[in-house]
Parts: C-alpha cells; sequence; structure tokens
C-alpha cells in the first residue's frame, strides 16, 4: 500500500477495519535483530495505491509447473468446463 502524503510504501499490509474515511492497517517490519508488529490508522484518501502479488516465475532456465503438479486445493476452477449444462 502506497501512502501518497507520506510518500512510503507498506508492505503486505492487512486492512483490518474501515470506518467512515479511516483505514486501520496491520503490518509487520523486519529490522537487524526485532520484528516490529504495528497498527495505523490512515485516511481513505491519503492510500494512494493498492498492490497484490499475484504470482511469480522464477528467472532462468526451469521447467514451469503444471495444472497436475498444483495441489487440489489451490487449483483455478474453469467456469465454463466445471459447470453443468443443465
Amino acid at each position: 500500500m502506497f501512502l501518497r502524503d507520506q510518500q512510503r510504501w507498506i508492505e503486505r499490509a492487512r486492512i483490518i477495519d474501515i470506518e467512515g474515511d479511516l483505514v486501520t492497517l496491520r503490518y509487520e517490519t523486519e529490522e537487524e535483530d526485532e520484528v516490529c508488529s504495528w497498527e495505523e490508522m490512515v485516511r481513505l484518501e491519503s492510500i494512494g495505491a493498492v498492490t497484490q502479488k499475484l504470482a511469480s516465475v522464477p528467472r532462468g532456465n526451469v521447467e514451469p509447473l503444471l495444472t497436475e503438479d498444483c495441489p487440489e486445493a489451490e487449483r483455478i476452477r474453469n467456469r465454463f468446463t466445471d459447470s453443468n449444462p443443465d
């Protein structure tokens, strides 16, 4: 999440609550010798962008995984082939 007014990114933030124009976020930061947990309230108008990593692919000569290699619970269903025509 990018905060425009502070010109900074908050990585891996979770939205805990939205009340009016206030958004409550929870996230962690890592320092050399400690991990800190934060809860922060920001105004909705301060949020410039929200990003979420959807997928990643390794670089180089790597054989990509196929659907058959993916656990059943993580497979994305095709709505056209998985639905009944009835």
